[in-house]
């Protein structure tokens, strides 16, 4: 497994630290997240999962806790919008550049609007997808925060 991806460049570019973590990708699991931090040995609010989404048919970015589900209607109103849904796997793949499983918030092809869940902020550190199936990035929360230049916000069901 490569352990430079366009996430991880990305962060180097921008000077952020961070920790590599890899795993065993189990491509069955039901929830991808989940299945990463048991693998790593993380709790599942510390592992966040990124997701696709459009408000308003506009493309988005959201991160959350693994163990968590977006509301659809706080993230519409996040971005301003009336409406949102998450986006097809093959469009998300298409716009990111990264393979479903292996989304990374960071170094996407086309950078869109992301929103980061709030509660992320309350760690020390997170795990957020390094841009391949089975490598996950640690870092400061706020960090990427910064980094994503995301919006933080309550977008939790």
């Amino acid at each position: 497994m490569s352990k430079t991806t366009r996430a991880t460049q990305t962060l180097d570019r921008l000077g952020v630290k961070f920790t590599l973590h890899t795993y065993d990708y189990d491509p069955d699991a039901e929830r991808i997240g989940l299945q990463a931090a048991e693998a790593i040995g993380a709790e599942p609010h510390r592992v966040l999962k990124t997701l696709m989404a459009e408000v308003d048919g506009k493309p988005v970015c959201v991160v959350v806790p693994s163990d968590g589900e977006v509301s659809m209607k706080k993230l519409a109103s996040v971005f301003r919008g009336k409406s949102a849904k998450m986006m097809k796997p093959a469009d998300a793949e298409r716009l990111t550049g990264y393979h479903v499983g292996g989304i990374s918030p960071f170094g996407q092809k086309k950078r869109v609007p992301t929103a980061l869940e709030q509660t992320a902020l309350r760690e020390t550190s997170v795990f957020l997808n390094g841009g391949q199936r089975g490598l996950q990035i640690q870092i400061d929360p706020n960090d990427a925060s910064k980094a994503l230049g995301a919006i933080v916000a309550d977008v939790l069901a």
